[in-house]
């Protein structure tokens, strides 16, 4: 029971600092806990009358300021990217700065309203005093937003892990499905007999298919080589059974640049797969698969449109099914909002366009 409530209490902790629900709280907390810092200080009761609440609210939101430039200037632009002595200096021109603005407004005007008894040395250093005070909390704003980021970020490997290791179990179970491998072995039982060439090429295509399947699906990065060596084999598997399904696949990238791009496995096989599902044809008319990979600005092109059939049975909600919102899911983990997808459906066609970052 006490572990179960020492893992409540850290989850609960984790969450204020991290989920958006409690950044309303978070923020007003600390609004307050930093009022009484301020407020404990001794420099505003060195000035008579009303005159020392205006000096004590002009240093709290002037150092708020800087708490607030800090959090979501500073740190976002400048630490989270690695360029830590742009930080701290900058961090340092924003105190020297923050402490001259104190002093020379204290010197121009609120200079009269100083209780005379008070030396003027002894209020410069309260003000020193009290703002040194300060800047640890500074310090620790910057600390609790790394914090943030970093339970973030594993919270999204976590998620992303768990995910892939759903799809790659899904995919072990469905995608090789027995009658799609039924279908293979048929189609090379007749070849033998009558083109025994050709049935040694779909065996060898049959071969690097499931070869990548069971052993390079499984890791973080693949080639965008074999991914396309992948879905050109799967749909030629498939045109085998299909000899009237027309396939372009057409990659509009140097080969240097090809060979040295990675992408996560298997990241355009749902998309493909509805393709074939929907290019299915029982009337006779034109079907077709057209693929094409392009790179333009440092951003990997997918585009993939294939023919609709109204008569056949497969439903547009087939192609939004769970494999294309896990898939959805996993680019949002993998390249959150740096990636875009369109999927479009007209009368006659499917239209998919994936763009990502590589």
């Amino acid at each position: 029971m006490k572990y179960n409530s020492h893992n409540f209490k850290e989850t609960l902790v984790i969450d204020f600092l991290v989920e958006d629900r409690f950044r309303f709280v978070r923020h007003l907390l600390f609004l307050i806990f930093f009022f009484l810092l301020i407020y404990n200080a001794s420099f505003w009761h060195w000035y008579s009358g009303i005159y020392q609440y205006y000096i004590l609210f002009f240093v709290y939101v002037l150092l708020i300021g800087m708490v607030y430039i800090n959090i979501y200037v500073l740190v976002p632009l400048f630490f989270f990217k690695t360029r830590y002595l742009t930080y701290f200096i900058l961090l340092i021109f924003l105190g020297v700065g923050g402490l001259n603005m104190i002093g020379y407004c204290f010197e121009t005007f609120f200079l009269k309203y100083r209780v005379m008894n008070i030396p003027r040395e002894g209020g410069k250093g309260g003000i020193y005093e009290g703002v040194l005070m300060c800047i640890p909390i500074i310090l620790t704003t910057t600390t609790v937003k790394l914090l943030q980021k970093w339970i973030k970020d594993s919270q999204r490997i976590t998620e992303l892990n768990n995910l892939t290791l759903r799809m790659e179990l899904n995919e072990l179970r469905n995608q090789i499905n027995p009658h799609f491998l039924f279908n293979m072995l048929n189609n090379v039982k007749a070849l033998i007999r009558t083109d025994p060439e050709k049935a040694t090429t779909v065996i060898m295509k049959l071969s690097e298919f499931l070869r990548y399947q069971l052993y390079e699906n499984g890791e973080e990065k693949t080639l965008l080589t074999s991914e396309i060596d992948f879905l050109s084999n799967f749909i030629n598997l498939e045109k085998i059974r299909r000899e009237d399904l027309s396939v372009d696949i057409h990659v509009d990238i140097e080969k240097r640049t090809l060979n040295s791009i990675f992408i996560p496995p298997n990241l355009f096989t749902t998309f493909v797969e509805n393709a074939v599902k929907h290019s299915v044809d029982i009337n006779g008319s034109e079907h077709y698969i057209k693929i094409k990979i392009k790179m333009e600005n440092e951003k990997l092109y997918f585009e993939c449109i294939n023919s609709k059939n109204n008569t056949y049975s497969v439903s547009d909600k087939n192609y939004s099914g769970l494999g294309l919102v896990n898939i959805k899911r996993r680019l949002e983990l993998l390249y959150q909002n740096t990636y875009e997808l369109d999927i479009i459906s007209t009368d006659k066609e499917y239209f998919v366009t994936l763009i990502i970052p590589v």
